[in-house]
């Protein structure tokens, strides 16, 4: 299966793409942005996801972060998917809320009606869309990290911590660290899994870790002024579950820092450099 291309344009020497494929998975159209960089020209290059958090597309990362920049002179391919499956016949929060449903994903897969069919964004994010991409774009897919935003970050942590052998390296920024222990995750995973909290422990970084699950090692940053600081995001309590067991976490708190892409764009080059570092 290939994808079809929604537009590219030329971009720090390199090409910015976004493409569209029809997903098995999610039985929907999915959309996805891949910066590819000059060095690809020369052969496969190291790949860095990207995984948005609530209310956002592909779209968000590519304008906003001003990752390509950086990504051309590491050389890494940037690969930004969707949050969640969209399309006629895909249900929504049936109150329209912004924190479930198109736009939440959550990166599970959803067992409960009516989400089962469409919300399976673990297993798109794992198989589906790996896999496409080895197949379309010049990635070497033995160099793989992953990063991410808020709910994204929460996916980019749990999914490094089940496939240690795919992901080299692994960070976030503002992570809802504890889905089982915050509003927006308890939301999430009540609708999409169930009520049988001891099938959330999958989704949860700081259970996976408490579990015995392991990356090499993880930065995290987060802004001291963020609104979702203490009601949803947590860090501590990744922080916690980290010491307890002894897995190497570089927590930064940045003093006056928010949760919109000016943080992001702010230290995108730390965690680019991070990933380059550990995918040579």
């Amino acid at each position: 299966m290939s994808f079809e291309t929604v537009s590219q344009s030329r971009c720090f020497g390199g090409t910015q793409f976004v493409y569209r494929h029809n997903s098995q998975e999610t039985g929907t159209p999915m959309r996805l942005a891949a910066y590819v960089p000059p060095q690809a020209a020369k052969g496969k290059v190291p790949v860095v996801w990207f995984l948005s958090g609530l209310t956002c597309t592909e779209e968000n990362f590519t304008v906003k972060a001003g990752a390509q920049r950086m990504a051309s002179e590491l050389g890494l391919i940037l690969i930004a998917p969707d949050t969640s499956p969209r399309g006629e016949g895909v249900p929504d929060d049936s109150e329209g809320a912004y924190d479930f449903g198109l736009g939440a994903g959550f990166y599970v897969d959803a067992t409960q009606e009516p989400w089962a069919r469409n919300y399976r964004m673990r297993s798109y994010i794992e198989r589906e869309l790996p896999a496409l991409i080895a197949q379309n774009l010049p990635a070497d897919m033995n160099r793989q990290g992953i990063t991410g935003h808020s709910m994204g970050g929460h996916g980019a942590l749990t999914i490094a911590l089940r496939n240690p052998e795919r992901f080299k390296a692994v960070s976030a920024f503002a992570p809802i660290a504890s889905p089982m222990n915050c509003p927006w995750g308890e939301k999430a995973l009540s609708n999409y899994i169930g009520s049988d909290r001891s099938t959330w422990r999958e989704y949860d970084s700081c259970a996976l870790i408490e579990s015995g699950a392991r990356a090499p090692d993880i930065l995290v940053d987060q802004g001291t002024s963020d609104s979702f600081l203490e009601s949803q995001l947590k860090p501590q309590l990744l922080e916690d579950a980290c010491a307890k067991a002894g897995q190497p976490l570089t927590l930064r708190r940045q003093e006056g820092y928010d949760h919109s892409y000016f943080f992001i764009a702010t230290f995108i080059e730390d965690h680019l450099r991070w990933h380059a570092e550990r995918l040579r």
